[in-house]
C-alpha cells in the first residue's frame, strides 16, 4: 500500500445546482480505494449570490484566506446571477480568479461511445489563458468625425503566454501517463498522440497573436516536452473551429488566448451533447462534470492513478448507458448516477 497522504479540500457549493453536485464530488473522493494511500479532510466554505444576499459579500474574506492557507485544492459549484443590476454584487468566480491568480481555464471534452457523426473517440482538452486578451475589459466609447466609436484593448503578454503554454505541455504529459494507466494496450490509447495545438490569429493580429504564437512555441520547446514526446503544431482559430467539428478525435491539447479559448471551450462541449458532461461547466443537474472535475483536481495534485480510476468509473457508467440524467435523454437522479460510479470504483 502507498504511504498515506491527507489532502485538505475546500467545498464551495455556491448556489442552486452546486448544492447537489459538490456533495457528489466529496462522495467520490471518500470512495476511492484505500490502496491508493489517500485520505481527505474537507472544509465547507461560502460564496455566491445567496451568500451575498445573506452577508452583503459574494466572496467572503474567510473563504479566500482558508483556500490560500489551508487547502490543497477546492471544488466550486455553480453561482447564480441576478437578473437585474444589483448594487455591490460582482461575480465571486471572477474575483477568485484574480485574487488567486487562476490563470488557466482547463476544459476536458470526452466521449465514451462512437456515434454516427463521430465514430472515433473524442478525448481532448481546451487550455484557455484566463487573465488577459480582450477580457481585461478596458473599453471606451467616443465621438469622431460625427460617428460613435467603441474600442476595446486586446492585451497579450509574453509572461502570461509562456505560462499557459507551459501548462498545456504539462497537461499533455499527464494525459499520456493517464492514458497508459487507463487505456493499457487498447488501440485508442496507442493511437492517441501526445500533442499541443497552439491556436491564434497571427495572420491578422501580427503583434498580439504573433507574440502569443511565438512565445507558446518557445515554451513548448523546453527539453521536458521535447524529450517527453510532445508534438507541437498550430492552427488559425477560424480553421481550428472548423476542424474541431470535422475531426475532433485528432486533437489532444489545444491552447489559446482568453477569447479564443472561451469560444473553443463551449463549441467543443457541443461535440459530446451536454455541458453537464464537461468539467467546470454548468447545466441541468448532471453530476458527471463535477465527478470529472474531481479527477482533474487530483491530476493537478499529482495523483494521476486516483484520477485515472475516477475517469474509468465515470466512462464505464456512461458507456453502459443505463443511468442517464435528463439532459442526456434519461431519467436518472444525481444520487443514482453517483452510486453507480462509486460501485465501479
Amino acid at each position: 500500500m502507498a504511504a498515506s497522504r491527507t489532502l485538505r479540500i475546500g467545498l464551495i457549493p455556491g448556489d442552486g445546482i452546486g448544492r447537489e453536485v459538490i456533495p457528489a464530488g466529496r462522495r467520490i473522493l471518500e470512495a476511492l480505494p484505500a490502496s491508493l494511500g489517500l485520505k481527505f479532510s474537507f472544509v465547507n466554505l461560502e460564496a455566491g449570490f445567496e451568500c451575498f444576499q445573506k452577508t452583503g459579500v459574494a466572496l467572503p474574506d474567510k473563504t479566500l484566506e482558508t483556500l490560500k492557507k489551508e487547502c490543497d485544492g477546492a471544488l466550486f459549484g455553480a453561482v447564480s446571477s441576478p437578473t437585474t443590476p444589483t448594487k455591490g454584487y460582482s461575480s465571486p468566480i471572477v474575483a477568485l480568479r484574480k485574487k488567486l491568480d487562476l490563470y488557466a481555464n482547463v476544459r476536458p471534452v470526452k466521449s465514451v461511445a462512437p456515434t454516427r457523426a463521430f465514430p472515433d473517440p473524442i478525448d481532448l482538452v481546451i487550455v484557455r489563458e484566463n487573465t488577459e486578451d480582450l477580457y481585461v475589459k478596458e473599453e471606451r466609447t467616443y465621438e469622431k468625425d460625427g460617428d460613435i466609436v467603441a474600442e476595446a484593448i486586446k492585451r497579450i503578454t509574453k509572461s502570461a503566454s509562456s505560462r499557459i503554454a507551459t501548462m498545456a505541455g504539462e497537461i499533455a504529459l499527464r494525459r499520456a501517463k493517464i492514458r497508459a494507466e487507463v487505456g493499457g494496450d487498447s488501440a485508442a490509447a496507442k493511437q492517441k498522440q501526445t500533442m499541443v495545438t497552439v491556436t491564434h490569429k497571427s495572420n491578422v493580429l501580427s503583434q498580439t497573436d504573433g507574440l502569443f504564437r511565438q512565445t507558446a512555441f518557445d515554451a513548448l520547446a523546453q527539453p521536458k516536452f521535447r524529450d517527453g514526446g510532445v508534438k507541437v503544431e498550430e492552427q488559425i482559430v477560424d480553421s481550428m473551429l472548423y476542424k474541431l467539428f470535422i475531426q475532433p478525435a485528432y486533437y489532444d491539447v489545444v491552447v489559446g488566448p482568453n477569447l479564443y479559448g472561451d469560444l473553443l471551450s463551449d463549441a467543443a462541449a457541443a461535440l459530446v451533447a451536454s455541458l453537464g458532461l464537461v468539467p467546470s461547466a454548468n447545466g441541468i443537474s448532471n453530476p458527471i462534470a463535477t465527478l470529472r472535475s474531481v479527477g482533474l483536481m487530483l491530476e493537478f495534485l499529482g495523483q494521476e492513478e486516483a484520477a485515472a480510476k475516477i475517469y474509468a468509473a465515470v466512462d464505464g457508467s456512461l458507456l453502459e448507458g443505463r443511468l442517464l440524467t435528463p439532459d442526456m435523454g434519461g431519467k436518472a437522479k444525481t444520487d443514482e448516477v453517483v452510486e453507480d460510479v462509486i460501485k465501479r470504483l
